[in-house]
């Protein structure tokens, strides 16, 4: 039924009526997107040629998915592009760079494109194939003297002179060795040459042969080589003189691998998949290598000589971790032989930026930095690896740090050893480009309010900071391109009420939108702009929320909970939670005060909200949802019996430690795709956190819902989908089990055989949040029965 005409019918029945229903229907707001919403944009980029904006969108479902479109700088209707046009564009620009990607004059640039390498000419707009072959190419840079090198496979190989020339031999296995006779075979063999002359002059003969013909093989140009044994090679790369070669080793894990089975299938017969293992299960580190070429010597760099290196694992119920392994990254600086190496152990509490001499080996360390909880942050990996940050003009690595309590941005003067702030404030930048001629940072940032992301620039020099200028000002989230001349921008835009759309205009000009998704039927329902709240929390600080507040209440609230733990929800622009979005409407529609809580762990806060679970998911997280039930009964009188929670993946496992912990505060809710026990899930994610199950045990027990499934008191719903190979069905079969041996009854389990951890079908999503509507009218809604009649 169309809205507007809903809106009528609702006017004409009178209020009551309207109070209890809503002119959505679970049924349209679980549609694919693009049928109903609309489907938005996504990804605007520039490419080095600077004649266009190009982003991927499908306007009115009438394109494939990934469909390209482009539009004039200057404004205008977006039109689509080609496939064969798309396969020949040039390379995306991405602000500027010295990792060598530019030739040296600057009038090159180098790239990849289906595993082969491309030469794109700035000056003329060609772009010339390289490399053609079944080999996949990667990581193309060009030297100080203007040859190109690339990766293939675990070789660096390079253009000399026109010649493809390999500049590396690293080899799998151990170095052959001519075996040795036992000894009475050396007995017999030495008797032999002793006794007789035809052997002693064939064996001088053999000899010479093997001397002359190692002499005829000798190629004084021949990289060195050297034998991995059976480690793997992880980062391998030359620098700016292409005089060495840096790369690092690593064993081969265990993985211990866990299964799912896929019951629904095309010929009809279960299908077993492989899927990830659990958490705790064997993590190695890094080696890293330097090769000079020209001495024909590989050395290993000793990471134990950073200082701390030897600093144990301070949580207090856990072994210290002595034996400490090491996650390397290198990024070679454009002056030769020198390189910066972002250091990580492994259980991700040390992180080291540190200036390495190749000629020597000798590491300087420009920046420490210690968490007790875990590393983390905007612009800064979780796990180790690359994390942004990258050479200045002026020589200086620039980096993203946590140092303040807030991810800002940093640069390391390598001659000095000095870092010097180049942000400051409460506030986080989350991303940062340097404009082609590297003179100005455009940053975006939440500077200001922590539930927008806005776009500013700043001159890239002393005291920048200072001379920063805000770009753009509409509410919302404002995520930004810039073009090869630093002055032209593109965007993507959205606010809490429409989804992403495609603008475009000039730093300090108007900014236009170029496309328009929205289909008018879904934009002719009011969608509410749900106002950001504080609530106030036990420990005196304020947890932000987003509210949806009905026009006529009906005594009862829903609160939300996130997934991931680290993502932010309570902010101003379009939420990846945009089913459920539309889902707190129809809540509200029906008399439902909505609260959605960014709670505890959430990003967007800083490093001590991120870090608040650290040893405890389901503590002070879980603390902030009980504070957000005694805030609706002070503001709207709602008692916790009348006050429901739910939510998916992490938001799944606070709403079962809601109920098994917290019973009192809560009267029902709804756990899907949820953890059920931390030992069972991933290790990326959960060692930072939790650290291991056998250096931790006690972190996992109290983080754990099954541990504490005889606490339920209040109806629960659970839902999974089979083919979840993130957290997987058994974690929910597991709980499921506990449940029934603890003879508890309230409780349902809906299984969605064909769906993934992110529910894809419409009709899953369909039968979803039915359930869910279903639990809240009967358990906290105007169908709850009254506990005197039982």
């Amino acid at each position: 039924m169309r809205p507007a005409l809903v809106f009528a019918l609702l006017a004409l029945a009178g209020p009551a009526l309207a109070q209890r229903m809503s002119p959505l229907t679970i049924e349209q707001i679980t549609q694919r997107p693009e049928d109903w919403i609309g489907a938005w944009p996504s990804e605007p980029y520039w490419t080095e040629a600077g004649d266009a904006v190009y982003f991927e969108w499908n306007p009115d479902g009438r394109f494939p998915a990934d469909s390209l479109f482009r539009v004039d700088p200057a404004g205008g209707e977006p039109e689509a592009v080609p496939a064969d046009v798309r396969r020949g564009l040039p390379p995306r620009f991405e602000g500027w760079a010295a990792d060598g990607r530019y030739s040296p004059d600057g009038t090159r640039r180098a790239f990849t494109r289906g595993g082969d390498v491309y030469v794109y000419d700035r000056a003329t707009g060609r772009t010339e194939r390289i490399t053609r072959t079944p080999a996949r190419e990667s990581s193309p840079r060009y030297l100080a003297d203007g040859a190109l090198v690339f990766r293939r496979g675990d070789a660096l190989v390079g253009l000399v002179g026109g010649a493809v020339v390999q500049l590396t031999d690293l080899r799998t296995g151990t170095e052959p060795a001519d075996p040795s006779p036992s000894d009475r075979a050396a007995y017999l063999r030495d008797q032999q040459r002793r006794l007789f002359d035809v052997i002693r002059q064939r064996a001088l003969q053999d000899s010479l042969a093997e001397a002359a013909r190692e002499r005829e093989a000798l190629d004084a140009d021949a990289p060195p080589t050297f034998y991995l044994g059976d480690q793997s090679v992880g980062q391998l790369a030359a620098d700016a003189g292409g005089r060495f070669v840096a790369f690092t080793l690593s064993d081969q894990p265990d993985p211990e691998p866990t299964l799912l089975i896929n019951y629904v299938t095309e010929t009809g017969v279960a299908a077993e998949i492989e899927a990830r293992p659990k958490v705790g299960a064997p993590r190695v580190g890094a080696d890293l290598y330097v090769q000079d070429l020209a001495r024909d010597t590989t050395v290993r760099i000793d990471l134990t000589t950073l200082p701390g290196a030897f600093d144990p694992s301070d949580f207090s119920d856990a072994p210290a971790d002595s034996a400490r392994m090491f996650q390397p990254w290198l990024a070679w600086s454009p002056e030769p032989g020198v390189a910066v190496v972002d250091v990580r152990t492994i259980d991700n509490k040390d992180r080291w930026i540190a200036r390495l001499d190749a000629a020597t080996g000798v590491l300087t360390t420009l920046d420490r930095q210690r968490d007790e909880a875990w590393v983390g942050g905007p612009g800064i990996s979780w796990w180790g690896g690359s994390s942004a940050g990258g050479f200045l003009p002026d020589g200086r690595y620039w980096f993203q740090s946590e140092r303040t309590g807030w991810s800002h941005l940093y640069a390391a003067d390598l001659a000095r050893g000095t870092v010097e702030a180049l942000t400051e404030g409460p506030f986080e930048v989350e991303e940062a480009i340097l404009s082609a001629d590297g003179e100005t940072w455009i940053l975006e940032t939440s500077e200001g309010d922590l539930g927008q992301r806005q776009v500013w620039t700043m001159p890239n020099a002393r005291g920048g900071f200072a001379r920063r200028r805000q770009v753009t000002e509409a509410v919302g989230k404002w995520d930004v391109a810039v073009a090869p001349d630093g002055e032209r921008l593109a965007f993507l835009h959205s606010t809490s009420t429409r989804p992403p759309e495609v603008h475009v205009g000039r730093l300090g000009g108007e900014i236009e939108r170029v496309t328009d998704s929205v289909r008018d039927e879904w934009a002719a329902y009011p969608w509410r702009e749900a106002e950001i709240v504080e609530i106030p929390a036990s420990d005196d600080l304020a947890v932000p929320a987003r509210i949806y507040r009905p026009d006529d209440p009906n005594g009862a609230a829903v609160l939300f909970v996130h997934g991931a733990g680290y993502l932010q929800n309570a902010h101003r622009w379009w939420s990846s939670y945009f089913r459920e979005y539309q889902f707190h409407n129809l809540l509200a529609d029906l008399g439902y005060v909505v609260l959605d809580v960014d709670y505890r762990a959430s990003a967007g806060y800083g490093r001590d909200w991120r870090t608040a679970v650290y040893r405890h998911m389901g503590g002070r997280d879980l603390q902030d949802y009980v504070d957000a039930s005694a805030w609706l009964g002070d503001e709207f009188g709602i008692p916790p019996e009348r006050v429901a929670i739910y939510g998916g993946s992490y938001g799944g496992f606070l709403t079962l430690m809601a109920l098994f912990t917290e019973p009192e505060h809560f009267g029902g809710g709804a756990a899907l795709r949820s953890v059920t026990d931390w030992a069972h899930y991933n290790d990326t994610y959960t060692r930072n956190i939790l650290n291991t199950p056998l250096q931790d045990p006690e972190a996992y027990r109290r983080s754990s819902p099954i541990e504490f499934a005889a606490g339920l008191e209040d109806p629960l719903l659970m839902t999974h989908g089979l083919v979840d190979d993130n957290v997987q069905p058994q974690d929910i079969f597991r709980l499921t089990q506990r449940l029934i041996e603890l003879g508890k009854r309230d409780w349902e389990l809906a299984i969605a055989p064909v769906e993934p951890h992110g529910y894809v079908e419409p009709t899953s999503w369909a039968d979803k949040l039915h359930r869910i509507l279903d639990l809240f009218e009967h358990a906290v809604g105007p169908e709850r029965g009254d506990e005197s009649e039982g």
